[in-house]
């Protein structure tokens, strides 16, 4: 159970990894949170990590990737019911992922991911940066991030 530090945010990176106009996103386990809904990889972040050290160790782990670059947070959303603010950073990867840890993964363009059943944060994502609201101003986390 996590009762300590519930009233603290706890940072969470999701990589926008994209390619030829699709995106990388991975199907959750069914035992887990939002088991059965698809999501962008990533991660919760150490103390002291920084968001590409953290995407790097995550993308590492749950699908074999190298990460080159990963650019500031297109937008921060705190996740409800959870302390969670989940950065959504922009990615770049070198090889072919493999889903050590989700059920599967696929490349989906923005409309299909709209379809998709996603995470609730996620699908807000989704919603909002493809028609630009999140970056337009949602910072209400981004405070939460650090530098």
């Amino acid at each position: 159970m996590h009762t300590h530090a519930e009233h603290r945010p706890i940072d969470v990176v999701a990589a926008v990894v994209e390619r030829t106009g699709r995106f990388l996103v991975g199907l959750r386990p069914g035992h887990k949170r939002h088991g059965g809904l698809w999501e962008f990889p990533g991660g919760k972040t150490l103390p002291g990590e920084t968001a590409f050290e953290a995407v790097r160790r995550e993308l590492g782990e749950e699908l074999g990737l190298e990460v080159t670059a990963v650019d500031k947070a297109l937008c921060s959303l705190a996740d409800p019911d959870s302390p969670f603010v989940i950065h959504f950073v922009p990615t770049v990867v070198q090889g072919e992922p493999v889903p050590h840890e989700h059920e599967r993964l696929g490349w989906f363009t923005p409309d299909e991911l709209e379809a998709l059943p996603l995470a609730p944060s996620d699908a807000r994502f989704v919603r909002e940066h493809l028609s630009g609201v999140c970056e337009a101003g949602d910072s209400s986390a981004e405070s939460a991030r650090g530098p």
